[in-house]
């Protein structure tokens, strides 16, 4: 189980400024330490929109500067097989929502879930199965578009425009850069407007746009899909929060709820079951072995998903009779 915190006194530096912490809650990851530069708590971080996907160091003056909150349970009265079959049917509704989102049926939707569980790579396949691939005077015109990591506001702009059509979807996967800046959050709360017409407006004079020939104002007619490892909930900051409010209300929110360490196993154990390493042509035996490698050490990984298990796969294939010490080595905290 894993403690979390509310900070009620605290910062951390963002590109060189201290940004106030106080509000937000974090999973704990190690109390309150002195350093050479002061006090610190330090916290994880993956969850919170804006900041860095990894743990982070909170300055603070002592222990009482944050309080404990709650407490991450494995406890459930869901049986394995009950929770197995609720991440399918969440799963199974993910692909009919994408698809929904490609036929312009829904405009907007978040998925929310922790990193590694396939989000994306649901997402992307079903995008990829039923994208319409047209002849324009001999180019080829992709009707989506997957992007990935930081983005300003006025990319975010040209972005939209770019796919402004209907049928079009454009897919932010873990640009939670764009949930901590106003501008941009202004940009998609007029793009995704519950009103039949969504006018999209610049009312300040760009270089880029006259270079790129984006107007000034557009109506977006496209969908948006948005991949984020945050929990909106988590965030406790009010101003952050009335800008989520503002998004969410026009979106579907879906949360993969694999939350726990033993619902992420689960999840593992469903995806390396359905032929997940197939191609490296391990025995069944060897399957296992990797999968029990990753239960018995889940406490020691930098992270439980299965990108780890592709990483551990990779080490089985690569150095068959040193994987796992190889493992301890590379994928192990410290």
């Amino acid at each position: 189980m894993t403690d979390r915190i509310e900070i009620l006194n605290g910062t951390y530096k963002i590109r060189g400024k201290e940004v106030d912490m106080a509000g937000y809650v974090f999973p704990l990851v190690s109390e309150f330490r002195v350093g050479s530069n002061g006090g610190f708590v330090t916290v994880d971080a993956r969850d919170v929109a804006g900041l860095p996907d990894r743990n982070i160091k909170i300055a603070c003056n002592s222990e009482n500067d944050y309080e404990f909150t709650e407490k991450d349970s494995t406890d459930t009265d869901e049986s394995d097989e009950e929770i197995i079959d609720r991440m399918r049917e969440r799963f199974s509704m993910l692909d009919e929502m994408t698809k929904a989102s490609k036929r312009g049926d829904i405009r907007a939707m978040i998925v929310s879930g922790p990193p590694g569980v396939g989000k994306s790579f649901g997402v992307e396949k079903v995008l990829g199965k039923h994208d319409v691939l047209e002849d324009l005077g001999g180019s080829r015109y992709k009707k989506y578009e997957i992007v990935k990591g930081a983005m300003s506001a006025i990319g975010l702009y040209c972005k939209l425009f770019e796919f402004a059509d209907k049928d079009n979807v454009v897919v932010f996967d873990d640009c939670d850069s764009i949930f901590a800046d106003e501008l941009s959050l202004n940009i998609l709360k007029a793009a995704l407007d519950s009103k039949k017409k969504r006018t999209i407006h610049w009312n300040t004079d760009s270089y880029k746009l006259k270079a790129e020939g984006v107007p000034s104002s557009f109506e977006f007619m496209g969908s948006a899909i948005f991949i984020t490892n945050v929990k909106f909930d988590n965030v406790r900051s009010k101003k952050m929060r009335d800008h989520l409010e503002a998004l969410e209300s026009r979106c579907h929110y879906i949360d993969l709820t694999i939350d726990t360490d033993r619902e992420k196993m689960l999840r593992i154990n469903q995806i390396v079951g359905d032929g997940m390493l197939k191609e490296y042509g391990f025995a069944e035996d060897e399957e296992a072995e990797i999968v029990e490698f990753i239960d018995t050490n889940k406490n020691r990984l930098r992270e439980l998903s299965l990108r780890t298990v592709v990483k551990t796969a990779d080490l089985r294939k690569a150095f068959p009779q040193d994987w796992e010490k190889m493992a301890t080595t590379t994928i192990f905290k410290r």
